[in-house]
């Protein structure tokens, strides 16, 4: 079997007497949809900042591609194609849609320290109107963040986290804070975008309606390690998992 775009390899976190990873060890292979899964302090959010560099860990490897990247400061691994999303959407609430778009553009597309100044070129505006358009938030480009519903402002925090050459997408809780009518159609929304550009995804989620729709393999954490790793039907029926992170039969 080929190595995956992304390998993790023993990696261990500690922080004092907490054990925040242990041994854990994933093959995620390009182009495929993983999920993690597990109760609030299981180590999902540990991983995923530990593969986008927020989290240094104590030891192990995190290969992407032929390159060891643990430990390496976010930005850095952001420019390599590894990019996230977050629970809480990071957006300027003082711009519009479209001016968040451009600060994030400009960020991916220009390493200079004075990066704002090029942000409102023809070019800028192009490549962060086509991202909106991809994600159909075209319309809002004149709206300030504050009048944006929850949907709204998910979508555009994952629009701006696409606006790099994105290979890796993590995701934190994508329908958290999503009205419970909106979840499916954001979800759809954002899968068809990552894979038409053929990205591979990661994301966190508690809703396992979401999780055994969009995802092809479920990754479970418990007290800091893997205690599943297998399709959503086979994870979902495991003893351990229904034991420790869904309470009771799927």
């Amino acid at each position: 079997m080929s190595a995956g775009v992304l390998e993790v390899r023993d990696v261990q976190k500690t922080f004092g007497a907490v054990t925040a990873a242990k041994d854990i060890s994933v093959s995620v292979p390009k182009g495929a949809i993983y999920s993690l899964i597990g109760s609030n302090g299981a180590g999902k959010t540990t991983f995923v900042n530990m593969v986008t560099g927020y989290i240094k860990p104590d030891s192990g490897e995190i290969n992407f591609g032929s390159r060891n990247i643990a430990g390496l400061a976010p930005r850095l691994i952001t420019r390599l194609g590894i990019h996230r999303s977050f629970q809480i959407a990071q957006l300027c609430n003082e711009l519009t849609v479209e001016e968040n778009m451009l600060l994030a553009g400009a960020i991916h597309h220009d390493e200079r320290p004075s990066f704002f100044r090029h942000a409102h070129s023809a070019a800028a505006r192009e490549r962060a109107m086509a991202t909106l358009e991809r994600f159909h938030i075209a319309e809002h480009r004149n709206r300030l963040i504050p009048e944006l519903s929850g949907g709204v402002k998910k979508l555009l925090d994952i629009a701006m986290a696409m606006a790099g050459e994105t290979q890796v997408m993590l995701l934190d809780e994508p329908t958290s804070g999503v009205a419970a009518d909106e979840k499916f159609p954001i979800m759809d929304l954002v899968i068809e975008a990552l894979r038409a550009e053929g990205v591979t995804v990661i994301f966190v989620e508690h809703d396992m309606d979401i999780v055994t729709r969009y995802s092809e393999r479920v990754l479970a954490f418990y007290d800091g390690q893997i205690i599943a790793d297998d399709t959503p039907d086979e994870v979902l029926l495991d003893e351990k998992v229904q034991r420790y992170v869904t309470g009771g039969p799927a």
